[in-house]
């Protein structure tokens, strides 16, 4: 499939934009960067729709993706003007999560996730579909809009139910592992990062790696000795991205409770990034776990992939904007610094001993997108 990507002017936003589209299956053909991108009846300026049609006509894409949220009607009208089929970022985001969940537990969380996504589209397709239409008394009966609604809301609880049921398997062996007394750490971050790596190499696994994005979207726990033969659990969780819609945060909630209860979260990013990158990276982090309840005490950087700038380690670690939060370099590819990233998870796992903090309980955080 050939998709043609229309995102922010600044080179962040053009490259997350080419790899989540790359992670859905598209072959980018064209890439064009707007100071603004979300106005209009089309989601775009009318002449920048225009100009839109003539560069799918040229280049052949079947799909225009808008890196921004859009209504139903403005995806709908830029659709009718391109004659390509038109996805908004949040679409974009969950292709690539229903393509890569294989277990009950995550198809279920995505399917909720879509059904948040449809709500307010519904509202606005019907409510354009059946202008003039009205209920009650001299009317003729229930909205349609009331109708497709139920029904939606009837899916949702559905679909809450199974999901319930499947949780229920989950907590019982988080308190077991509770009961055992052993730290739990918790693997976050940016999105190919590295961090199913790193647990691979932590761990002994052999789970699934890939450059792509969003590889992991189920939670894995396995016990890690530590130096001296101290035991914990670490846990692999589903990565994080920049305006990441909070109704998808919400639907992965039971699996982010691994972070939210972890004693300690390593928070990975690629250190063979530009630091501008990181900054961003680290900001859009840092709302997911604030949202998700996490104390900021709890966290260490983790900068992986430095085999990749052998001659530039530890350019992002004297870096003011990282706010003082303790670091370390490796290359789980390499083994470089992992003995050192053991020793510091010892260090700081050493307040779950008894008498030491008690474990933060998560919560539904503050209404802010994340």
């Amino acid at each position: 499939m050939k998709a043609t990507i229309v995102t922010y002017s600044d080179d962040f936003a053009k490259r997350e934009a080419k790899e989540l589209a790359s992670a859905a299956g598209y072959s980018v053909e064209d890439v064009i960067g707007l100071s603004k991108v979300v106005k209009s009846e089309f989601g775009v300026g009318e002449g920048k729709a225009q100009e839109l049609c003539e560069v799918v006509g040229r280049n052949g894409s079947d799909t225009l993706i808008i890196d921004e949220s859009l209504t139903s009607s403005q995806a709908n009208n830029l659709a009718k003007v391109t004659k390509v089929e038109v996805i908004d970022r949040e679409r974009l985001i969950l292709n690539i999560f229903a393509k890569r969940a294989s277990t009950t537990q995550a198809q279920l969380q995505v399917q909720l996730a879509e059904l948040q996504y449809e709500l307010p589209r519904l509202k606005d397709a019907v409510r354009n579909s059946t202008a003039g239409e009205r209920a009650g008394f001299m009317g003729v009966g229930e909205l349609a809009i009331d109708i497709k609604f139920k029904a939606l809301k009837r899916r949702m609880v559905a679909v809450r139910e199974k999901l319930a049921k499947v949780d229920v398997d989950r907590s019982v062996q988080r308190k077991q592992r509770l009961k055992l007394g052993e730290p739990l750490v918790s693997l976050a971050g940016y999105t190919s990062s590295g961090k199913t790596t790193i647990f691979n190499r932590l761990a002994a696994e052999s789970k699934e790696e890939s450059p792509h994005l969003f590889t992991t979207l189920t939670t894995t726990t396995r016990a890690v000795s530590l130096p001296g033969g101290r035991r914990i659990l670490l846990s692999d969780t589903v990565g994080f991205i920049s305006r990441l819609p909070a109704y998808l945060i919400e639907s992965f909630k039971s699996t982010l409770e691994e972070v939210a209860l972890a004693d300690l979260v390593l928070l990975v990013f690629d250190a063979s990034e530009a630091p501008e990158s990181v900054h961003l990276k680290l900001d859009s982090c840092r709302e997911a776990l604030q949202w998700l309840g996490v104390d900021v005490k709890k966290i260490l950087l983790v900068f992986n992939k430095v085999d990749l700038v052998a001659r530039q380690v530890g350019r992002h670690q004297d870096d003011p904007s990282l706010g003082g939060l303790p670091s370390v370099n490796i290359s789980a590819t390499r083994g470089d610094g992992l003995r050192q990233l053991r020793v510091r998870m010892l260090e700081m796992t050493r307040r779950s001993e008894p008498g030491g903090a008690p474990r933060a309980v998560p919560h539904s955080g503050p209404n802010r997108r994340p």
